[in-house]
């Protein structure tokens, strides 16, 4: 399947804000929007993308960084979206409930991985569990009542207990239970529009894909 393979860093600075892509770095002065806050490109600096955008281009950014921030390509996205507007419900908030109900995003958001991409690897090379039975596809829908848990070998990583020990300060979602000293979690509930905390317009994601 096609993915970036690009800097994300680009991507960030693209979108003009901070994705947190590369976990535990984007909290430094290493963090390439903290350096060069500015679109990528030899012309970057003199591009003021924000104050021209309106319409249609607003609605493509906020997707675009959506979907990054998810770590996922177009037709993941679009499949999502189509999946979300069928269920019952506010579509936009049908999606980022079904975006969060990722697996990938569920181990993330537990601090077994300090990014989405760690988390995803870890998910791709089997190392997680859902009800104690291997699931290694990251875009598989968590239930409430699933429980999510690492393999004996993956909770001897050492960037996987980094990132446990660092996720204690930051907390997980109200809709999660984290057992750090098990390395297990639990899905108490379906995630709500407030336990999404980043700012992330999803009317103009459902408008530009309803027209």
């Amino acid at each position: 399947m096609a993915r970036y393979t690009g800097s994300v860093c680009r991507l960030c600075r693209r979108e003009g804000m901070k994705l947190f892509l590369k976990g535990d770095r984007c909290f430094t002065e290493k963090c390439a929007i903290e350096k060069r806050n500015y679109a990528p490109g030899q012309h970057g600096k003199n591009v003021r993308v924000k104050s021209k955008l309106q319409g249609y281009g607003l609605q493509l950014r906020e997707k675009q960084k959506v979907k990054r921030l998810y770590g996922m390509i177009e037709s993941q996205f679009a499949l999502t979206f189509r999946r979300a507007a069928q269920e019952k419900g506010v579509v936009g908030e049908m999606l980022l409930s079904r975006l969060e109900r990722r697996l990938d995003n569920v181990v993330y958001r537990l601090g077994f991985g300090s990014s989405r991409a760690q988390a995803r690897q870890l998910v791709r090379h089997g190392q997680v569990t859902v009800n104690e039975r291997k699931t290694d596809v990251p875009s598989f829908q968590v239930k409430v009542g699933d429980m999510v848990s690492l393999s004996p070998r993956a909770t001897k990583n050492a960037y996987v207990l980094a990132s446990v020990e660092a996720v204690k300060g930051r907390g997980v979602p109200k809709w999660l239970e984290l057992d750090a000293a098990a390395l297990k979690g639990r899905v108490l509930s379906l995630p709500a529009r407030d336990d999404v905390n980043f700012p992330i317009q999803e009317q103009l994601i459902v408008e530009l894909y309803s027209k």
